[in-house]
């Protein structure tokens, strides 16, 4: 998986999923309803850097690769809707 800008982009959009739904299910719950709000700044700056990660390998792929408009825009639409990036790195998964 991490031996091409591709197999990178997959990697991250797998961490960048899970960190997602760490952000989403468990630090803002304990935020709200726990009074926790230290969560959310941990889990909230790793989802940062790794959507940070994800937006420029995904530039990354769409040069290298030479990926469609389309291809870029549903990949870049896939991080904001949970589990998406999971769909999207079996699919790419499948392409190579």
């Amino acid at each position: 998986m991490w031996k091409s800008t591709v197999g990178w982009f997959r990697g991250i959009a797998m961490l960048e999923g899970i960190s997602y739904l760490l952000l989403l299910f468990i630090a803002m719950p304990l935020k709200y309803w726990a009074d926790e709000p230290i969560y959310v700044t941990i889990v909230g700056m790793a989802h940062g850097v790794l959507f940070t990660l994800y937006l420029i390998l995904l530039l990354a792929s769409w040069i290298v690769k030479r990926w469609s408009f389309g291809k870029v825009l549903l990949a870049f639409i896939a991080a904001f809707v949970p589990f998406a990036t999971f769909w999207l790195e079996a699919k790419l998964r499948k392409e190579q």
